[in-house]
């Protein structure tokens, strides 16, 4: 995984990052915590497991929850988004998603969605279809998250 370029790259600009999980339940900032020195990064993150705490945490409005769904691009932006106002972060990831055994909100487990709220005010999601069991999925959504924001991170050098 890509967390200590990720973190170093955070680091050396200065920046901070936040997270809000559902399905991940804390494993993306838990990785991200071995770091060493990521401190100066990372002030804090949410895990929102239950619908009712990604509204009461990080402000995700009820209605886009009932509209969409907690799995959906649409909560898993507003989840990025609420993250980075919280903590006034440069940067926010978030999941949501399902990892199984079972279905959700008519979505086959394995179906996730990463959204990532970014320095210049642009948040994004993108959805991700994984394989395996519970953990699996939840690992192959940090190990996603991690490869976009070393992806978005070296973008955002090469235009500085």
């Amino acid at each position: 995984m890509q967390q200590e370029q990720v973190g170093k790259s955070l680091i050396t600009r200065h920046q901070t990052i936040t997270s809000a999980e559902s399905l991940t339940a804390g494993l993306f900032v838990a990785t991200l915590a071995e770091v060493s020195g990521i401190s100066a990064a990372l002030p804090g993150a949410f895990v929102t497991y239950a619908a009712a705490a990604k509204t009461k945490l990080v402000g995700v409005p009820a209605e886009l929850i009932t509209q969409y769904g907690v799995v959906s691009d649409q909560v898993a932006q507003a989840m990025a988004k609420g993250a980075q106002a919280k903590l006034t972060t440069d940067w926010a990831i978030s999941f949501t998603g399902v990892a199984g055994p079972d279905a959700l909100e008519g979505h086959p487990a394995g179906t996730v969605y990463i959204g990532v709220a970014t320095p210049s005010g642009q948040t994004m999601a993108q959805k991700y279809q994984f394989s395996g069991d519970r953990q699996a999925v939840r690992e192959a959504s940090v190990a996603a998250g991690f490869d976009w924001l070393a992806d978005l991170l070296a973008k955002e050098s090469s235009i500085d």
